[in-house]
């Protein structure tokens, strides 16, 4: 393994003069098809290990959803046309041809999304505003031997990369946190208007960030435009409480400005999800594995849900990387910045990355903590044969 200690190129992104940073969250299009992949992985993920031992091949990660069509309106409205979501990929079905335990991979796409959809989207009706339907075949004959190759650290199923960043700047840490507190329980209870598909961007240019807020505001739970209105100030006010607990930048924010009062425009939805009216979703599109879009940052385009958790690098190793620069922040505080990158080689072993490049920041001594940065990265790596652990028990964010 190759394994680079370095010092990164030029200022941090909290010194830089922009900055853009942006969140889909839970109720967007894309959203939903990263849940439904990864959600998919668990479930088939469980059955295997309660029935046959172990995970068995699998990468469920190709979900595609097509908007339906609805007709909104202050105190009602309906789905016309519901929601298509298709679920695809590969995953074992049989194992050593015992078709009396053949994997339920179809009762699984259909009955446990639908699950997790009507927690998730309750003004969603499930069995009619959404069709569920899936196309999994099984794997390649390479893919899957070389997974099933019996062995204590498990091969790399693909060659990718992994990378992470630590620490988050103001700006990350309010678009990701304004949008989790949005569709809080608390805030849910207070504001039954507000539905679950909420996106932000935020903007920094030198000291003022600027935080666009597009949220969906659910039709039958909103009676008129002044109701709505007292919504939107709502948000805006959630959002500026919790921004200045975090910054002390000046911060601006905005909500639905593409409404137009005059002409009777409001951002209304029946279910909470743009996807009920046009907007269509597809794993990747949305957040990386650490929750947000981050242009001005190192990023992948690995969809990291609905991967096998065992051993697709393009989903292990951004975990693996994660907890390297989080670590390499928590133990060295001269560390302004981190920055990791990991490349597997197909075939492999996943503790035998291609290469590893931990690249640091700030005033520290790059020579002096060298060692210390190596040690916490191979202890890391060290880990990799049992992270699946945590993906089955849902434990590390992926988009």
């Amino acid at each position: 393994m190759e394994l680079k200690v370095t010092r990164g190129a030029g200022p941090p992104v909290s010194a830089q003069q922009v900055e853009i940073v942006e969140r889909k969250g839970k109720g967007h299009p894309d959203t939903l098809c990263d849940k439904a992949a990864e959600e998919l992985s668990v479930r088939l993920s469980e059955y295997y290990i309660e029935n046959f031992g172990a995970v068995q091949h699998h990468n469920v990660d190709k979900v595609l959803l097509v908007g339906g069509q609805s007709n909104a309106k202050f105190g009602g409205g309906d789905v016309i046309e519901p929601i298509y979501l298709l679920l695809s990929g590969r995953a074992v079905d049989v194992v050593n041809r015992d078709y009396e335990k053949q994997v339920p991979v179809g009762k699984f796409a259909v009955e446990h999304t639908r699950e997790w959809l009507h927690k998730d989207l309750p003004h969603l009706d499930v069995n009619s505003d959404v069709i569920i339907d899936y196309k999994i075949r099984a794997g390649s004959t390479d893919l899957v031997g070389n997974f099933d190759v019996s062995q204590d650290v498990p091969r790399a199923n693909d060659t990718s990369f992994g990378v992470a960043f630590a620490p988050f700047s103001d700006t990350e840490r309010i678009v990701l946190e304004a949008e989790e507190l949005l569709n809080t329980p608390k805030v849910k209870k207070q504001w039954p208007q507000i539905g679950e598909d909420i996106k932000i961007m935020g903007t920094r240019v030198d000291n003022m960030i600027h935080v666009q807020v597009a949220t969906a505001i659910i039709s039958t739970e909103t009676k008129d435009a002044d109701e709505y209105m007292n919504v939107m100030q709502a948000v805006k006010d959630q959002v500026l409480d919790l921004a200045v607990k975090i910054t002390d930048h000046e911060v601006d924010v905005s909500v639905n400005t593409a409404d137009s009062y005059d002409d009777d425009l409001y951002y209304l939805t029946v279910t909470g999800t743009s996807a009920e009216h046009g907007d269509d979703g597809q794993v990747g599109r949305g957040n990386r594995a650490n929750g947000l879009i981050t242009p001005y940052r190192p990023m992948t385009l690995e969809a990291a849900a609905g991967k096998n958790p065992v051993s697709h690098v393009g989903k292990t190793y951004n975990v693996a990387a994660r907890e390297i620069v989080e670590r390499v922040v928590k133990e060295h505080s001269d560390v302004s910045q981190v920055y990791c990158y990991m490349v597997s080689k197909i075939g492999a072993p996943i503790t035998e990355p291609q290469a590893v490049n931990v690249e640091l920041y700030g005033e520290c001594d790059v020579d002096a903590i060298k060692k210390s940065v190596e040690s916490i990265s191979e202890e890391v790596i060290a880990k990799l044969p049992d992270v699946w652990k945590g993906f089955v028990k849902r434990k590390y964010q992926l988009w």
